[in-house]
């Protein structure tokens, strides 16, 4: 799974990497480059529930096997593009095929990982693909004088061929059909479960999560996560460069560094979440690092916004970004404790919120700084959607399951 998360950032960063090359040889304006990232959004935003309802029916398994066969075929087509709309319409399949990913990763932790350590493997999950992310940029210097910007989306598709046949080849499941898994293991993994797995009604179920007030709460303070992610996964390069004038070498470093500081975010978001749910209760162990990470990412962004200094503007969106990651394994984590027998439905609900905003990201930078000519703006209104996830995280509550 960690490496599920990995190949998943290193075709999202890939693009960005390279959206200037991009821009030049298909003679792309601003907007119509942030059109082609938003059309991975919105196909990405539009199949997400549906593919997790299809994995809670058929299991993960397979369904996580066609997701990545699928978007690998679409990474590599990406290649062969000649213009804009060519683009546009390889880039919305690349979405509709990765929809679905990390829902069916989160039901298959609900499947396979006791209760109390969900956290921590949401962190250890989220830290893969932050840190391929961080190296994206580097391997893509490192490739693209060779092969050209077309040649690295054929070899960062052709990694997801291997990650599916080994996927389809080891994992089952039920850890109870997989004979590497011991009779203790079994017990330690199902002890801590609260309902039984059966198929249920899909229009029930999002009857049941449209009125729970957590899980609108949850949802909503997902969307500034996705938002913010997606600025530093489609626009940062272009914001260090033509706002702060890194050149080549540093604007590598500096376009991976939100990533690779996340790295640690996630991970210790998840420990930490973990550590005081044990200690001081479900509701507080989670909502505290929500409040928290959303709270500082937002302050850091403002200070971002107005340092003049750019290496400490680049470090300061990296640290944002990173305080922004603390919650994530806690978003996850009460997907599953609040959804249990729906959490792949409810994860996806979620995600799909945070892919409204990446959506909206990428064509209101790109709006704001063509008309204002202002790369600040931005910054200020992923500070604002930071504030806004913080007061959401006081809505939720972590023990009040929906039930079919």
């Amino acid at each position: 799974m960690v490496a599920l998360a990995g190949v998943t950032y290193l075709d999202r960063i890939c693009i960005s990497t390279l959206a200037p090359l991009i821009r030049q040889d298909l003679s792309l304006s601003l907007i119509q480059m942030s059109y082609v990232f938003s059309g991975f959004a919105v196909a990405y935003a539009a199949f997400e529930v549906p593919t997790a309802w299809w994995g809670e029916r058929i299991g993960t398994r397979r369904v996580l096997t066609r997701i990545v066969s699928w978007w690998s075929v679409f990474t590599i087509a990406t290649a062969t593009v000649t213009g804009y709309y060519s683009m546009l319409a390889v880039r919305f399949l690349f979405g509709a095929g990765e929809a679905g990913a990390w829902p069916n990763a989160a039901r298959t932790f609900s499947k396979w990982i006791p209760a109390q350590e969900r956290g921590r493997v949401q962190g250890i999950f989220f830290m893969g693909a932050f840190l391929v992310g961080s190296l994206t940029p580097t391997l893509v210097n490192l490739l693209e004088p060779h092969v050209g910007w077309r040649g690295v989306f054929v070899c960062f598709g052709s990694i997801g061929f291997l990650w599916a046949f080994c996927w389809y080849r080891w994992y089952r499941d039920d850890p109870a059909d997989h004979p590497q898994v011991r009779p203790e293991e079994l017990t330690l993994i199902t002890r801590g479960r609260t309902h039984q797995e059966g198929h249920h009604r899909n229009a029930k179920t999002l009857r049941k999560l449209a009125g729970d007030r957590s899980a609108w709460a949850l949802c909503l303070s997902y969307f500034s996560n996705s938002y913010g992610s997606y600025f530093v996964m489609t626009w940062l390069p272009t914001y260090l460069a033509e706002q702060r004038g890194f050149e080549k070498g540093a604007l590598a470093a500096f376009s991976g560094l939100p990533l690779l500081l996340s790295v640690g975010g996630a991970m210790f978001g998840g420990l930490t979440t973990d550590f005081l749910s044990k200690k001081f209760g479900l509701r507080f162990g989670r909502c505290s690092i929500g409040v928290v990470g959303y709270l500082v990412a937002g302050s850091a962004m403002v200070l971002a916004a107005r340092e003049q200094d750019s290496q400490q503007a680049a470090v300061l969106i990296a640290l944002a970004t990173a305080a922004s990651m603390l919650p994530l394994a806690a978003h996850w984590a009460v997907s599953i404790d609040i959804g249990r027998e729906h959490s792949g439905v409810l994860s996806a609900c979620m995600n799909t919120t945070g892919q409204i905003g990446s959506i909206l990201s990428p064509y209101i930078a790109a709006y704001l700084v063509e008309n204002y000519a202002n790369w600040a703006l931005p910054l200020y209104v992923m500070a604002s959607l930071y504030a806004f996830s913080s007061l959401c995280w006081l809505l939720v509550r972590p023990s009040a399951a929906v039930h079919s």
